[in-house]
């Protein structure tokens, strides 16, 4: 998907997954004929129970177009680690022209993001977050940072067993 090898696939058999359109691109080649036009579709699906994944598609017609972008996007799926409805800790990434930050938030706060990162994290089921999209608004660049800042996400075991702590001294300093 990314390039990412650190983290943790998931098979899509017996979950629950809700797709949501992110974007739709007219797409037109021009041929001796006239103009060819295609459509390009970016979609998102996820449990809400921290499984998500993107898939792009790409056809003559919007319906297939987003069908196979909801089948690329069940075959990527992967899981984002939340604690209490938010994130363990501030984490940005950059993915072409889009910089995307997410800090996480108290209980009750919500989801504050723009529409393409709101898409991506309610859909990984996060429900208190503060988020910054910074540069380009392209929706596949946006969709890309969001997922790879996800991803770089580190759980707070993880941390502990790579500083060779105890899990009590990660959060106690």
């Amino acid at each position: 998907m990314l390039g990412l090898d650190n983290i943790e696939k998931v098979k899509p058999g017996g979950l629950e997954l809700k797709d949501r359109l992110v974007a739709v691109n007219r797409v037109t080649k021009v041929t001796k004929g006239g103009r060819a036009f295609g459509f390009s579709a970016i979609v998102v699906v996820g449990d809400e129970e921290g499984t998500v994944g993107y898939g792009l598609g790409k056809s003559k017609e919007v319906a297939s177009a987003i069908s196979k972008a909801v089948e690329e996007a069940k075959k990527n799926l992967v899981k984002v680690p939340i604690v209490n409805g938010t994130i363990h800790h501030e984490v940005s990434a950059r993915y072409g022209g889009a910089d995307v930050f997410l800090r996480p938030a108290s209980h009750g706060t919500g989801v504050i993001a723009g529409n393409t990162v709101r898409i991506v994290v309610e859909s990984a089921g996060i429900k208190d977050i503060l988020s910054k999209s910074k540069g380009s608004s392209n929706p596949h660049n946006v969709v890309k940072a969001t997922f790879k800042a996800l991803l770089d996400i580190r759980r707070p075991e993880e941390i502990a067993r790579m500083r060779g702590i105890s899990l009590s001294k990660v959060f106690n300093g």
